[in-house]
């Protein structure tokens, strides 16, 4: 059976969650995430890792080292940068060499990178300041790529994890939907901004964006243990998240107990071609 994550300090139902909030909040359960968050495509990691001019990689947002150890499997040297010491924690006890900070104010004390990466983090920084503090870390040829995994319930898992959401979360201020039912149009707003950031920043060739279609295969336990680690669930009162995982695993059981979920990693990326 799935376990609930360590209830949230309390707060009120109608207060924003304001970003930097929400991206330190993952860290709550720091275990649960690195253990139940979906891998990312080895062909991506191999195209990036092609892609730039050496092996030296910065994991920005790294969290519990996640795409730092693939890309260490890849070869690669990599040190990761996270706001949140109880993630970077976890992830020194797997291997990966961290720093606490958030981005923007971490200082790179000259260190010089191949490769900036970022795995679900991206969105969480502002896009040109972010892209401009890329370009002052990376090598000239180095590449910028951030990426994320969206993914796309079956009809039945997306319809009774809205019908539960829309119940305990009526004030949530995350877009429930993203939640529950993820498209790759619905990403576009994210990619087009990441995009427009790293235009803006300067000192970048043309973004693209690159694709990985794959899929994986969940049983009940496995879902409703990544499922608290959405961010529209890692501040919830216990008692709410245990009617979400109900409602959810009531659904995945009438399906036999497992579904297939349909992924898209996608990553927007640019390489460095002079000193922004």
């Amino acid at each position: 059976m799935p376990t609930l994550p360590p209830e949230p300090a309390p707060r009120s139902a109608r207060e924003p969650q304001l970003p930097c909030q929400a991206a330190a909040s993952f860290g709550a359960d720091a275990a649960r995430y690195d253990r139940a968050r979906p891998r990312y495509p080895d062909a991506m990691v191999r195209r990036i890792v092609a892609a730039g001019p050496g092996p030296e990689v910065l994991d920005v947002g790294c969290g519990t080292g996640i795409a730092a150890r693939q890309f260490q499997a890849a070869g690669c040297r990599v040190l990761g940068v996270d706001i949140d010491a109880r993630m970077a924690d976890l992830a020194r006890r797997s291997g990966v060499e961290v720093e606490v900070a958030a981005f923007e104010a971490w200082d790179p004390a000259g260190r010089a990178f191949d490769a900036v990466i970022a795995g679900q983090t991206w969105h969480w920084l502002d896009a040109v300041a972010g892209a401009a503090k890329a370009g002052r870390v990376l090598r000239p040829g180095g590449r910028l790529a951030a990426f994320w995994n969206v993914f796309q319930l079956p009809p039945e898992v997306a319809d009774a994890s809205a019908a539960v959401c829309r119940r305990v979360l009526p004030d949530s201020p995350f877009n429930l939907q993203a939640v529950t039912q993820q498209t790759r149009d619905g990403y576009q707003v994210v990619c087009t901004r990441v995009a427009d950031g790293i235009r803006e920043a300067g000192g970048f060739s043309e973004p693209e964006e690159w694709r990985f279609d794959w899929e994986w295969t969940y049983t009940r336990d496995a879902w409703l243990d990544q499922l608290p680690t959405h961010g529209a669930f890692t501040q919830l009162p216990s008692h709410q998240l245990a009617e979400v995982l109900e409602a959810v695993g009531a659904a995945i059981d009438a399906m036999g107990g497992s579904f297939t979920m349909r992924y898209a990693t996608v990553a927007v990326t640019a390489r460095r071609t002079d000193n922004p």
